[in-house]
């Protein structure tokens, strides 16, 4: 059976000025601002939150099928995932629109300028977890359109599928009652410490009433490692040491993708945690969110260094 990854699908396309945007922009215009940056460097990327998880998980020998809504510009990301063998018969193409866009201008001090198209990813409650057609043991929620994410919760758990609800970016779009209410409907509740803030202040809990919610709460901490909390526990997972830091887009996913898989396998939290956290650094040290990669027999010598214990078999 496979796990559904709900979710985004993005072209990621970066760009790098050779300078500080400092440089160029007087604080007593901003008011009036007007600037142009040339920037020699360019990549394009394949992204978006649910293109990544599938990444991931693939990557580890799972079987993840994306449910998500792309635009008339899919052609080249449709062809990655077929090449990757990941399943996109819930990919939902909706006419006259863009896939998913985010232009990112960087300079040489780390500052960053964003944009982001959502396109068709506003059209993402058009799937429905009933159409899906293979068969489902698992699943996530993650960043996607408002009303898409709050249907899927609810299919979800009408369905009586577990799932992970990863609201991820996407928070500052719900209300105290919508967060609520799909925290509720889910199995598991994903956010780092900065998402974990807001949801507390959003829905004025406090953090153990949020445990007490949730059934499971994963907060990850970044170089920190992350916190599992389940049944009154706390797991401490410990981070992974990364090769080397250069680039932390996409580490969430690749740790959302380590947790699928070792739940897809009922693995416990701590080996399941650990997993996360080592895909996380080896995600780190490459750059974009789908250009790393490992094999079985690798990840498992990996682990053992990291943890001082063997990863279990498959």
């Amino acid at each position: 059976m496979s796990v559904l990854i709900c979710g985004s699908l993005a072209y990621d396309t970066i760009m790098v000025f050779p300078d500080r945007f400092k440089n160029h922009i007087l604080p007593e215009k901003i008011h009036m601002l007007s600037v142009s940056f040339m920037v020699p460097e360019m990549r394009r990327e394949f992204g978006g939150c649910a293109g990544n998880i599938a990444y991931n998980l693939k990557m580890l020998g799972g079987d993840p099928q994306i449910m998500a809504t792309v635009g008339c510009d899919f052609f080249s990301y449709a062809d990655r995932l077929d090449k990757l063998g990941i399943h996109r018969s819930s990919i939902k193409e909706v006419p006259d629109t863009f896939t998913g866009q985010c232009f990112l201008t960087t300079d040489l001090d780390d500052n960053q300028i964003n944009a982001f198209h959502p396109g068709a990813m506003s059209f993402s409650h058009l799937n429905r977890v009933s159409d899906v057609p293979l068969p489902v043991r698992l699943a996530i929620v993650s960043p996607d359109g408002k009303q898409g994410m709050q249907e899927h919760c609810e299919q979800l758990a009408e369905a009586g599928i577990p799932f992970i609800f990863d609201p991820g970016q996407g928070l500052p779009m719900f209300s105290k009652a919508e967060l609520l209410h799909m925290i509720s409907l889910a199995s598991f509740l994903v956010l780092n410490d900065y998402e974990l803030e807001m949801v507390l202040n959003t829905t004025g809990l406090s953090q153990e009433a949020l445990q007490n919610m949730a059934k499971v709460l994963i907060i990850t901490l970044g170089g920190e490692g992350s916190k599992i909390y389940t049944d009154g526990i706390c797991h401490d997972i410990p981070a992974a040491m990364p090769g080397e830091v250069l680039d932390p887009t996409g580490c969430g996913d690749a740790y959302r993708g380590g947790l699928l898989y070792g739940m897809s396998l009922t693995w416990d939290w701590p080996v399941t945690g650990r997993l996360a956290s080592l895909l996380g650094a080896i995600k780190i040290a490459s750059r974009g969110g789908q250009n790393h990669g490992i094999s079985r027999d690798e990840l498992a010598v990996r682990f053992k260094a990291e943890f001082g214990f063997a990863l279990p078999a498959s």
